[in-house]
């Protein structure tokens, strides 16, 4: 199987790659480049970008309340 290279370095996975690997849109894979060739991989980690967003959030809070404040704010009736 081969693909054609976009100016933007974009290539489309043939879908039969795709349903050999079970790989779906959104899902994240790694690249390995050995001895001049690359690799396509299903990434190690399914809580990688999850993980990436929250590290990247954490510490940004500005809200001037406490948890248990904000809890109180949820059980008001």
């Amino acid at each position: 199987m081969s693909g054609k290279l976009t100016s933007k370095g974009q290539v489309t996975i043939p879908i039969a790659v795709r349903e050999e690997l079970g790989l779906q849109p959104g899902d994240e894979v790694d690249f390995i480049v050995e001895d001049g060739a690359a690799k396509i991989v299903r990434a190690a980690s399914h809580g990688q970008r999850g993980q990436r967003i929250v590290a990247r959030l954490r510490g940004r809070g500005d809200v001037p309340m406490t948890t248990d404040e904000i809890m109180a704010l949820t059980r008001a009736d």
